[in-house]
């Protein structure tokens, strides 16, 4: 905690000319406050005492200075404190926001975005206090604390003493207090995280939660850690309450011992009224920076234990970055090869992807089609690296991507993954994120072939509709076109598709395949697709037919209806199940004859797939009992 904390001191370097200001001001403020107290002693014992209006004329004038002094003083301070303390966490939310950016989807994978969010904001706010404005009232505490006791012993050293020990006192309380009190605000800031999660998947979650009715059990699930919240806050506010009671009662024991010693040498002659009451204005004066000290003192251990969770995000290792010898990816046709690509994610037993190999040629449909969890979005997930192969190489036109720069290599991949993210703004910003610069009418052509215009066109504003966090105001199927528009106006070299028009109806997710078919021919982009619906794959180039992260099968879909039982077994599946296929008359009849064909074959792959003679009945029935539906 310590090294976090001092860590987090480096951040005031740039910052510097704000601090030396404040500190300036602190000397100023400190000044004035001790030559205060000199000034009601002088109008005691030289005026009052003599009845010489001069000398208190000329004393109250010099209060009024000092007091304009202080104020002025006190001003500057408190402004570039502040200001230093801003700038410290204007640094610390940039490095923090870039770094959280380049971290990999691992870390983010197992990262609640409510920590994250914790961190970004009430972590990085007691950094900010402590280090700023906290550092400087700690400096000022100690000047004045220190100047004020020499005072005391200058004025009178019995008195002092006194005084000394009651310091040595309050000293030793601040310090139980502070070794008490560190360890809740560890758990208080790990608490206010779990709080912020948990705020944070309800709210994303609103839906589901109403669905299945599991509002008692979320506000249960809040309430523990609300509940563990104020445990905790009452602790602090235990500690503090009594803490400072004692601190307190110490300092007014101090005060009336002073009183009683300083009365007694007032009678005996050897201290003077005013010398008494200065002494006394000072005692007064102590007990400020003290208890400034002992506030400080619980921000301090609350700021390291977040300094410590900031600095173990902006530590953590970037996973995915640019090799030091990494070369722009020049303009690309768009070969994409696999070598015996494997891949597993952190802390998993097992493979996502095992020993993957095959090619797509520039300008070919590749489609992905396989059981759930086989590996089809891992694998697409591999161009444009958003994660690294343990083994095998993953090529663009012959270039490990792992040797090219990220930007150059995802300047040329638009991808639509399977959760369409939008942003808060326009639906034009939305579609134009990949190509800011996109005229109107580039804009409108995107939005045409994703099938979107005719909803954006019935809104009120049109393309200038604002939609809210999430797309929020939009349908899942509209999200999804114009998540798809904006991949069509980005025009790159490679296109990924990851079930992309699952969220929209058969009419639909066919009139987008053909304006997409379209487009891709005239570009010649090398397109990716990934699709629960056979119907969005069997025109493609090349299938892939996956199964516990390998390729079990690939070839057209003609091949695949010969020679892959697994195939056969999806497409029967759907026909069975998806009206959304809907195939022509001589499609059912195709299926039905390769499904005979492969019968009893015992041609499968393997890997767990059952073998055609079980297999090929069901797609034959699904077929005849669409076909008499029909």
């Amino acid at each position: 905690m310590v090294a976090a904390l001092r860590r987090a001191f480096g951040y005031l370097r740039p910052h510097r000319g704000n601090v030396i200001a404040a500190l300036v001001a602190v000397l100023v403020v400190t000044v004035a406050n001790l030559l205060a107290p000199q000034l009601i002693r002088i109008v005691i014992d030289s005026g009052i005492a003599t009845r010489d209006g001069q000398v208190i004329a000329l004393a109250v004038a010099g209060m009024f200075g000092l007091a304009l002094l202080r104020g002025g003083g006190s001003f500057v301070q408190g402004f570039y404190a502040e200001r230093g303390s801003q700038g410290v966490a204007l640094d610390l939310r940039d490095e923090f926001f870039v770094k959280v950016e380049q971290l990999g989807f691992a870390f983010h994978d197992r990262t609640p975005t409510g920590q994250l969010l914790t961190r970004a904001t009430s972590d990085i706010e007691q950094v900010r206090f402590v280090t700023g404005n906290g550092f400087v009232n700690i400096v000022w505490a100690i000047v004045q604390i220190v100047a004020i006791v020499i005072l005391l012993f200058v004025v009178n050293w019995q008195l002092a003493l006194i005084t000394f020990v009651s310091i040595l006192i309050i000293f030793g309380l601040l310090g139980r207090f502070g070794t008490s009190i560190a360890p809740l605000f560890t758990r208080i800031q790990a608490a206010l995280g779990q709080l912020n999660s948990t705020l944070q998947e309800d709210l994303v979650g609103l839906r589901t939660i109403r669905a299945f009715r599991g509002e008692e059990r979320e506000r249960a699930r809040y309430r523990g850690h609300n509940a563990t919240m104020f445990d905790l806050n009452i602790q602090i506010v235990s500690l503090f309450s009594t803490n400072f009671r004692a601190i307190f009662l110490v300092a007014g024991l101090a005060s009336l011992a002073v009183v009683y010693a300083g009365g007694q040498q007032v009678i005996g002659g050897d201290l003077q009224v005013g010398e008494l009451v200065a002494f006394y204005t000072y005692l007064n004066f102590l007990l400020g920076p003290i208890l400034t000290l002992g506030f400080l003192g619980s921000a301090v251990p609350r700021a390291g234990a977040s300094a410590v969770r900031i600095f173990a995000v902006l530590d953590e290792p970037v996973t995915i970055t640019d090799r030091p010898d990494a070369v722009p990816l020049p303009p690309v046709e768009g070969r994409v090869q696999f070598d015996d690509v494997s891949f597993r994610y952190p802390e998993a037993n097992h493979d996502a992807l095992h020993g993957v190999s095959f090619t797509a040629e520039p300008g070919q449909t590749v489609a992905i089609i396989g059981t759930t969890g086989s590996g089809k979005s891992t694998l697409v997930n591999l161009i444009p690296r958003f994660h690294d192969p343990a083994e095998g190489t993953v090529r663009i036109d012959g270039y490990d991507v792992r040797d090219v720069t990220l930007e150059s290599l995802r300047g040329q991949i638009a991808p639509v993954l399977q959760e369409s993210r939008l942003f808060s703004g326009t639906v034009r910003d939305n579609i134009a994120y990949g190509r800011p610069d996109a005229t109107m009418g580039e804009i409108q052509a995107a939005a045409a072939a994703a099938q979107a215009a005719p909803f954006i066109e019935a809104m009120a504003d049109g393309y200038e509709t604002i939609i809210g966090e999430r797309g929020v105001g939009l349908s899942g199927g509209q999200r999804q076109r114009v998540a798809i528009a904006r991949a069509l106006l980005a025009d790159r070299a490679i296109l990924i598709l990851d079930d992309s028009t699952s969220a929209v109806d058969a009419t639909t997710e066919a009139e987008i395949r053909i304006a997409i078919d379209r487009l891709l021919a005239e570009r010649r982009q090398t397109t990716f697709v990934i699709a629960q619906r056979v119907s969005t794959v069997r025109s493609a180039d090349v299938i892939l037919v996956m199964d516990a992260g390998r390729i079990v099968a690939q070839g057209t879909h003609e091949h695949l209806l010969a020679h892959s039982d697994l195939y056969v077994s999806i497409l029967g599946s759907q026909l069975g199940t998806e009206t959304a296929f809907a195939p022509d008359e001589s499609t059912v009849d195709e299926i039905a004859e390769e499904s005979v064909a492969t019968n009893g074959t015992g041609n499968g792959t393997g890997n767990g797939v059952a073998s055609g003679s079980r297999l090929a009945p069901a797609a034959v029935a699904a077929a005849t009992n669409g076909r008499t539906q029909r």
